[in-house]
């Protein structure tokens, strides 16, 4: 938790100083125009690679498989938009690492080393992964009576 704080207290310091740097070098037009550019394509790049993977994670959910992977790679997505919106030149390095393809399996590959997938009992069985389970149905009737007091 410290180091979140640490965090969100460092990191504007950082962009900042980065902001005014380059601006001394550039200017400050040209900075923010710099800034406005790459929002501007990383909303461009996150909408290609969102419909992407939902394309994907439909085709997956199609074939009763899990798009475990297509989920991971919706919150990087997320991620990586929301740094690219936010001004600054190292968010929007650590956005576009979000979101370029390679970086982001790169990313996601040491990721979900770590991650075990489990199916919930609502998930269909019967295929890849999922087990066949003996499911007991239970008919009947029933009828609503409201009771009044008094």
């Amino acid at each position: 938790m410290r180091s979140l704080l640490l965090l969100f207290i460092i990191m504007p310091i950082l962009e900042m100083w980065l902001l005014i740097t380059v601006g001394r070098e550039i200017g400050a037009l040209p900075t923010i125009g710099l800034v406005l550019l790459t929002a501007v394509v990383g909303l461009a790049l996150l909408r290609r690679q969102g419909l992407s993977t939902v394309m994907r994670a439909q085709r997956k959910m199609e074939a009763g498989e899990l798009p475990a992977r297509e989920m991971a790679e919706g919150i990087f997505l997320a991620v990586g938009g929301a740094l690219l919106l936010t001004p600054g030149f190292i968010t929007d390095a650590l956005g576009f690492a979000c979101l370029i393809p390679g970086l982001r399996q790169l990313l996601l590959g040491r990721i979900l080393r770590h991650v075990t997938v489990v199916r919930g009992p609502g998930y269909p069985p019967g295929k890849r992964g999922g087990r066949e389970r003996d499911r007991d149905v239970i008919e009947g009737d029933y009828k609503r009576e409201d009771h009044k007091d008094g």
